[in-house]
């Protein structure tokens, strides 16, 4: 084991020759330690209540245990290991998949030598690294959820408490006789609703007006 000054790292990768060559270029770090390399998720799953590291870096696509996943059940047994997320995959379903799993650092595998060390030093500094191409990915992710939530806004206030009614899983009647219009007025208030918002059902509208809500129906 290095010293304690050292920034302790595991490679988790199942390409042999990425593999080692991530281990060669961080090993000649006087600052950074390879402490042990996996082929495969399960293998560093087995190891991971045993081992201490600062940084993990994990390959996604692996075969068994894919990456997301090694991340999900490793970061609870140790919160203060960082995990850094090392892919060819430029998918925001798989980025947001893997930060939500417990990942801090996001980087394509086409990242240089000197970027991947200034990365893992950037990651243990409290920073969150993460390669220009899918940086661009989760900022146009996130404008694209602030447009929606935007667009939400565009109810009038009487379409905004038909949607309250729907989110407490009232019935059409239920809330027309609350609103003081007819069933069949509610029902032409809520296709508008469901045009305004792009969904097809109520769930889909509560859930997109208030997002963690559930519905019923």
């Amino acid at each position: 084991m290095g010293s304690p000054q050292r920034i302790r790292i595991i490679v988790v990768e199942d390409d042999a020759e990425i593999r080692e060559l991530t281990r060669l270029v961080l090993q000649r770090e006087p600052d950074l330690f390879v402490a042990k390399s996996f082929a495969n998720g399960e293998d560093f799953l087995k190891e991971w209540p045993s081992l201490e590291a600062d940084v993990v870096l994990m390959d996604i696509g692996m075969p068994g245990r894919n990456g997301i996943e090694c991340v999900a059940e490793a970061k609870p047994m140790r919160g203060t290991t960082l995990f850094l997320i090392t892919t060819v995959f430029e998918n925001p379903a798989y980025i947001f998949q893997a930060l939500m799993a417990g990942a801090s650092g996001y980087l394509l595998k086409n990242t240089g030598a000197k970027q991947l060390v200034e990365a893992v030093r950037q990651l243990v500094q409290g920073g969150s690294p993460m390669s220009p191409a899918i940086a661009r990915l989760v900022v146009e992710s996130f404008q694209g959820q602030a447009r929606e939530r935007i667009a939400d806004h565009d109810l009038t206030p009487r379409e905004r408490e038909l949607v309250d009614g729907l989110a407490q899983g009232l019935a059409y009647k239920e809330i027309a006789d609350r609103m003081g219009v007819s069933p069949q007025t509610i029902k032409v208030h809520v296709r508008n609703i469901y045009e305004k918002l792009r969904v097809n059902s109520r769930h889909e509208a509560v859930r997109k007006v208030y997002p963690g809500h559930g519905a019923a129906g």
